[in-house]
């Protein structure tokens, strides 16, 4: 009986002969220009073997995405034959049929689900392979961005490496991925002449020379056999406190929406979705019992709150605008700077901001229990009386993670349900297409960080609006450099509801977001480089696609959802 081997193809990222450093402009290429790379992520397929004849015992199923920046660098192929091979293929990108495939059938944790690996082309068809994206200058210089696409079946690119691997149960392959040679490789790339952005047309030089780099930008290092692969899995947690008998609550989300990574350890079921809706709504939650959850997240504004600053007990105010509560099962991290990990651990931590309910989670434990049914409705919801601070943060959970927005007149019109006008169809023209002037494209860009039908990548940006020291936002969490100014990425679902926008409420209507966009972003140092890429300024939009875009925003209202969605049960 022939035992199966496993490998691992383990990827590092390099610049030249020392690991990347990210975020930093320490790096130059051949033609004088400082670079650095703030995403590096990309798609491998096709992972196979050659054997000492020179036949090629190709894995099934080897599928995997690279994150650099979030050090996912690790592919796993098991059930492969033990003996010697000679050379390693594998393809930066995937096959055709899986390129077409629709990307709302994978499951949560595939590498080809958008709301993980965040490559497909949105409403357009097809995935990226690879994103590469950063700052460069030359000399002394302000900083710009550059956004390199490659996609498109034609530039799925093999990289073949040879290799000595005598295969004996589990082995570790070491690979490098050098950034600076995919620049300075076989066609030298420089920012200023061959251009800063690419999304991969037919013919695009700037695309067909990133092809012909990445071959040499992989080397074998030197196959390590180890006693057990390290695989990172998440775990598969067991329901806390699953009453006996339950309802399964019937989620609901739109046609093309991907696949969200609901929590093992607390499914939706009515009675606990019931007891959430009636904590998010309960006054007892702050310590002079005048507000609750919803008085800062109104239905009709969305689930969030048209004052540009939200008012506590006593008139505490924050500095920050009230986030719209809608699609959150989509979402990993919570608050404008994500520092909340949950929707159970952000749902107790407005009780205790001294800004807001100013209540102690001991306190709101005792006030519930003295109130009547909500030992009855614990019981229901989590097969006991007992209530803690634990159970009331699983609860709202579970209530705002059924809280879905996904039928709009643009939902309607995909659905051939509606029609959009000829304004709003050229603004959905502006919205996906790239501002690209090399090659005569001269769209609004927006999909780069608004993309794909929940209409946010949920990362967090530096926008162009200028930093203060007041409010660093995703900074204040993570401590990183390049997360000064940094905001989380609002979905524009329902944007025609959610006024004030920005973090701090400071543009009062569409227009003056616009113009922002347009004229107004400011360029630092931590400025997201699909904005840094453009003028000074931004990209100075004509008064008529300014307009048009409005005009498709406003299609991405959902009505029903505002009206009827989330009415507390009594």
């Amino acid at each position: 009986m022939v035992v199966a081997s496993n490998i691992q193809l383990a990827i590092h990222h390099y610049a030249g002969s020392t690991p990347l450093i990210y975020d930093s402009l320490r790096y130059r290429n051949q033609a004088g220009e400082d670079w650095s790379v703030s995403r590096l992520s990309y798609l491998i397929s096709g992972l196979s073997l050659q054997r000492e004849d020179g036949s090629w015992l190709r894995a099934a199923d080897s599928l995997a995405w690279m994150n650099a920046t979030t050090h996912r660098q690790t592919m796993n192929q098991g059930d492969l034959p033990p003996g010697k091979y000679q050379a390693l293929r594998f393809y930066i990108g995937i096959e055709p049929k899986d390129n077409a495939s629709d990307p709302s059938t994978r499951a949560a944790d595939h590498p080809l689900n958008p709301n993980l690996c965040g490559l497909h082309w949105s409403w357009q068809s097809g995935y990226i392979f690879m994103a590469l994206e950063g700052l460069h200058r030359t000399g002394t210089a302000q900083p710009e961005g550059y956004s390199f696409h490659l996609a498109r079946d034609p530039f799925r690119t093999e990289i073949t490496l040879k290799l000595e691997l005598d295969l004996q149960k589990e082995m570790v392959i070491p690979v490098v991925f050098d950034v600076s040679a995919l620049l300075d490789g076989l066609k030298p790339i420089s920012f200023s002449k061959d251009g800063t952005t690419t999304h991969s047309k037919d013919g695009d030089p700037l695309a067909i020379a990133l092809k012909a780099n990445l071959q040499e930008a992989f080397s074998i290092v030197e196959s390590q056999p180890k006693p057990k692969m390290q695989v990172t899995l998440k775990p598969k947690l067991k329901p806390l406190y699953l009453p006996k008998k339950v309802t399964p609550f019937k989620f609901t989300m739109g046609s093309r929406f991907p696949m969200p990574a609901l929590p093992n350890d607390n499914p939706l079921i009515e009675e606990r979705v019931e007891l959430g809706s009636r904590l998010f709504h309960e006054t007892a939650l702050s310590k002079d019992a005048t507000i609750s959850c919803a008085s800062c997240h109104e239905q009709s504004a969305a689930f969030t709150d048209p004052r540009r600053f939200s008012l506590g007990v006593a008139n505490g105010i924050g500095n920050r605008n009230a986030m719209p509560l809608f699609n959150l099962a989509w979402k990993s991290s919570f608050f404008w700077d994500g520092r909340a990990p949950s929707l159970r651990v952000q749902a107790l931590m407005p009780i205790e901001d001294h800004r807001e309910m100013d209540e102690s989670l001991e306190h709101v434990v005792k006030k519930l229990g003295a109130l009547k049914d909500y030992a009855p409705a614990f019981e229901k919801a989590f097969g006991s009386p007992e209530i803690s601070p634990e159970k009331i943060g699983l609860a709202i959970e579970n209530f705002l993670l059924t809280i879905t927005s996904h039928d709009s007149k643009f939902d309607r019109a995909a659905r051939g349900e509606e029609t959009l006008s000829d304004e709003e169809k050229r603004g959905f023209e502006l919205f996906i297409t790239e501002r690209e002037p090399r090659m005569g494209s001269m769209g609004g860009d927006c999909f780069h960080c608004h993309g794909g039908p929940l209409f946010t990548d949920h990362q967090f940006r530096n926008n162009g609006l200028a930093i203060s020291a007041q409010d660093l936002g995703r900074y204040d969490a993570s401590k990183a450099k390049v997360d000064r100014g940094a905001f989380s990425t609002p979905s524009l679902r329902n944007i025609a509801l959610t006024a004030p926008y920005m973090h701090d409420g400071r543009f009062s209507n569409l227009e003056e977001v616009l113009d922002h966009y347009s004229e107004g972003v400011q360029r630092t140092e931590t400025l997201d480089p699909n904005l840094a890429k453009h003028p000074n300024g931004g990209l100075h939009l004509t008064k008529q696609e300014k307009n048009d875009l409005i005009s498709f925003l406003k299609t991405l209202t959902d009505t029903q959802f505002t009206s009827t969605s989330a009415t507390p049960k009594k």
